[in-house]
């Protein structure tokens, strides 16, 4: 039976410690984990931009942008270290900045290019904004991430009808009823934020009102998706491991924009400038 709200894990900076791999000096690029990413739109180009530099500011080997709507120009400008070539990668990140009606029909993703290329490689999986209409129809470990008004949306679309206004009443109660209808991992943004599977509930602390921001969500993709890749093997052998690492990745997040705040207002680049250093301080 999955943990109730008594017994949610409160994460902390040594349980997010745990779970980011420090490179030996054995690595390589191809070890430190490949991380495919499928972001951004014509409409919502800065997404792309977002979720490869906060990927790239987390640490990895590799990340292979597939471009669309001509965005691989504005990626390679801010991270000329992505690759937008085709290849093999260690986990997907897929949906940041793409609208939700433009491939709301299942069918239409599953012939999509983009979709049988996730389905080929079946990696971990996170599914964000205009991908979460794939939930469930990975074999691979998969993780979305909704705020309340897509979680609403997607449950209610599965016969499971509950409003925004609900949600927010009881954070807890549906991250985890979601997990269970909708056989993945779930993670529930806002002001705290919420991690659940079948039988693992994870409370975050409370984040700064000032991420409230365009773009952090898109920030926050790139970083767990970065995380996602370096711990493939990890994840494919324990159930849990997925949510452990989506727990780091929102723990990391917040920790960045509380640096780039320092009570004050941030913007979702600002945060990105702050991975490196919130990484640093939870490893020491």
């Amino acid at each position: 039976m999955p943990q109730n709200s008594k017994n949610a894990k409160k994460w902390t900076a040594k349980d997010a410690a745990q779970f980011i791999i420090i490179p030996s000096e054995l690595d390589h690029k191809y070890s430190r984990g490949v991380l495919g990413v499928i972001t951004g739109s014509a409409q919502y180009p800065g997404a792309a931009v977002l979720t490869t530099s906060a990927a790239a500011a987390t640490g990895i080997g590799m990340i292979r942008f597939h471009s669309s709507s001509g965005l691989a120009h504005l990626v390679l400008h801010s991270t000329p270290s992505c690759v937008v070539q085709p290849g093999k990668v260690t986990a997907w990140l897929v949906g940041s900045g793409i609208a939700a009606n433009k491939y709301s029909d299942i069918s239409t993703w599953l012939r999509h290019r983009w979709f049988v290329l996730v389905r080929k490689q079946s990696v971990p999986t996170v599914l964000d904004a205009g991908s979460l209409y794939l939930t469930g129809s990975l074999e691979q470990p998969t993780l979305i991430t909704p705020h309340s008004g897509e979680l609403s949306a997607l449950l209610t679309a599965r016969g499971v009808p509950v409003s925004i206004e609900a949600i927010e009443a009881d954070p807890k109660k549906w991250v985890g009823k979601a997990a269970r209808t909708l056989g993945v991992t779930v993670l529930l943004k806002g002001s705290v934020t919420y991690v659940a599977n079948d039988d693992l509930l994870i409370e975050l602390p409370a984040a700064t009102p000032w991420l409230a921001t365009a773009g952090s969500g898109d920030v926050l993709a790139g970083i767990i998706g970065a995380l996602v890749a370096t711990h493939t093997i990890e994840i494919l052998n324990d159930n849990n491991h997925l949510a452990h690492v989506a727990a780091t990745g929102a723990y990391i997040h917040a920790q960045a924009a509380k640096n780039a705040s320092r009570g004050g207002p941030i913007s979702a680049e600002m945060i990105t400038t702050h991975i490196s250093g919130a990484i640093s301080h939870l490893l020491k």
